[in-house]
This record gives structure tokens, sequence and C-alpha cells, in this order.
């Protein structure tokens, strides 16, 4: 149940698509990228954008990735979070 953080692109990758996490921001954001990981049935107020888009956002704005492997109970979790370095 410990989370870890990490600014790795692969280390992010594997672990959304592992959990059949796709790519992708909030529809509208002014600032063009208010990003997310979108699990399962799409949500209508995210956008799916590809890797690259993914990545490049995430290095402008100089995020971090807080997420979890599993829960306490031992099942694999798809708790994360983006946050600002600053």
């Amino acid at each position: 149940m410990t989370s870890k953080t990490t600014r790795d692109h692969d280390t992010i990758r594997n672990w959304a698509e592992a959990r059949g996490g796709r790519p992708s921001r909030v529809q509208g954001d002014r600032d063009g990228g208010l990003l997310r990981l979108d699990f399962g049935e799409p949500e209508e107020a995210l956008e799916e954008i590809g890797w690259d888009e993914f990545f490049r956002i995430f290095d402008d704005r100089g995020l971090e990735f807080i997420y979890q492997d599993h829960l306490a109970s031992g099942e694999e979790s798809r708790f994360n979070r983006f946050v600002r370095t600053d």
C-alpha cells in the first residue's frame, strides 16, 4: 500500500498499460493538458492522446507521477496522481 514516485516515462507507461490505462487529458482545459490516465470505459470529460504528447506535457509541466502497485488487500491498485515538483 506504499506509494511510489517517478518521472521515468517507461515506468509510467508500463504501470498504466498493465492496468488498461490510456494517456488522456481533460477536454477543454485552458492550459491544454491537465493529464489523466483513463481506465475502462472512456470518460466523456477526457480526450485520449498519444504517449508522445502525454510525456511532452508531463515534462513541460515538471510533473511527477505518484502511484501504488497494490492495495493493502494485495489486489492491483490503480491509484495515481500527477503533481508538480516545484
